[in-house]
């Protein structure tokens, strides 16, 4: 199988996470390719699988990554797994006591929306300041939700 990981960073914590999650499409034994969401889109989505990560700014999504979602189509993209992942301040679960403010989330609802087959659940991964470093967990956090994701799609 081949996965695309497609990302929007602004100090580089959310591209860490999505070479993480690439990586372990690899470990896995798959083919990645990964992708900044500011590149656009590819002229052919030739992947089997596919993850979409934006920092989380303001509770929303970058607006490269909302395009992105928004340019993915039913009829292109078919029945196809998405699944999404943010990075996100520490303790932001803890002040708002939910994750829905959260970019991963948000973009998660907007595929939905347009019909797409939205994964359960998002990843949130943290950092510890505004502009990082990523909490110490979050890469291997990354790479369990790439690998849980991968082996739950049963090929």
């Amino acid at each position: 199988m081949k996965g695309m990981v497609v990302y929007d960073t602004y100090f580089g914590n959310t591209k860490m996470v999505a070479e993480a999650i690439a990586e372990q499409i690899k470990a896995d034994g798959h083919e990645a390719v990964l992708q900044s969401a500011r590149e656009g889109m590819p002229q052919t989505l030739d992947a089997d699988f596919m993850f979409i990560g934006s920092p989380t700014r303001i509770a929303k999504m970058t607006g490269k990554t909302k395009k992105f979602v928004k340019k993915l189509s039913k009829s292109s993209w078919g029945a196809k797994p998405v699944s999404f992942f943010d990075t996100i301040s520490l303790g932001v679960d803890k002040a708002t006591g939910r994750w829905s403010g959260t970019a991963a989330q948000k973009l998660h609802d907007l595929a939905r929306e347009k019909g797409l087959n939205a994964r359960d659940p998002v990843l949130h991964t943290e950092v510890k300041d505004v502009k990082g470093p990523l909490a110490d967990d979050a890469v291997q956090k990354a790479k369990d939700f790439a690998h849980e994701v991968i082996s739950s799609l049963g090929k």
